[in-house]
């Protein structure tokens, strides 16, 4: 008996987990028009937020090459001089002294540390080309940062390596379209996470309700076995059956009182 048990617990487990998840599942179809009202205005709000509270930001972008005297293109170990040079190129671009440079040049209201977290220095792999991204609310303020900086750094490169400075193969132009922020994946994030929201407290809301609703929650919660079950009639509503019970109690209450005064009267006649 002791084995027959074992082997059949396992089973009620798996049973009841399956009930769990078709109980949350059906919690959630019932509320797909809450979920899809949730997305609406989740979207809604963080598309207006994008739109009209954040800061719009341009990104202009300027091209540098980088070519010494003494490095040739005849053998691919001076290819691969190169391109180990250009990373440290990479780093002297947005070092201290250029980026001050660039500041007095501009007159601009910041540090060096804010002007380097406007810039995006990369290199295309296998390449000697250096590019210079600078993003700014302004258009023409991008441009201008980041034409000085491919300069200013160009400069310094020559003189602090003894080499020909690098040469600019593209200047930066002035955006017509914004780079941040997008409006459309702000919104579609907003959506998400309101859906997302609702889906959790309808799943906990299924999760933690223990109320008793059919014949598998009477057996699972309180472990006792139905016999019988009275089935509702069509078109019956719940308030229909407080309604008969009411008029049950009162009936009932009127024959007791009816039989007591019967009693009373049968009494003071033979008094």
């Amino acid at each position: 008996m002791m084995r027959e048990k074992e082997l059949i617990m396992p089973e009620h487990d798996e049973e009841e987990i399956e009930i769990d998840l078709l109980e949350v599942l059906s919690a959630l179809k019932k509320r797909l028009i809450w979920i899809l009202l949730a997305a609406v205005l989740g979207g809604g709000i963080s598309g207006a937020f994008s739109c009209y509270v954040l800061t719009p930001q341009y990104t202009s972008t300027a091209m540098v090459y980088m070519l010494s005297k003494e490095t040739t293109l005849t053998s691919l170990a001076d290819l691969q001089i190169g391109s180990q040079l250009t990373q440290d190129y990479q780093v002297i671009v947005t070092s201290r002294p250029v980026l001050d440079d660039v500041i007095g040049r501009l007159g601009l209201d910041m540090n060096y540390k804010d002007l380097r977290k406007k810039l995006t220095i990369e290199n295309p792999s296998n390449t000697r080309i250096l590019s210079i991204s600078a993003e700014d609310p302004s258009p023409e303020m991008a441009k201008r940062i980041v034409d000085t900086v491919a300069e200013t750094s160009s400069d310094y490169i020559g003189d602090i390596m003894e080499m020909v400075p690098p040469k600019l193969i593209e200047s930066g132009e002035v955006p017509i379209e914004k780079s941040s922020p997008s409006n459309v994946k702000n919104a579609l994030i907003g959506a998400l996470i309101g859906a997302v929201l609702v889906c959790a407290i309808v799943a906990m809301e299924a999760v933690f309700n223990d109320t008793v609703k059919n014949e598998e929650d009477v057996a699972r919660h309180l472990g006792l076995t139905v016999l019988a079950s009275v089935p509702e009639r069509e078109g019956e509503i719940p308030e229909d059956k407080e309604a008969m019970a009411k008029n049950l109690r009162s009936r009932d209450t009127k024959k007791k009182d009816g039989r007591g005064r019967s009693r009373k009267k049968k009494r003071r006649d033979r008094g």
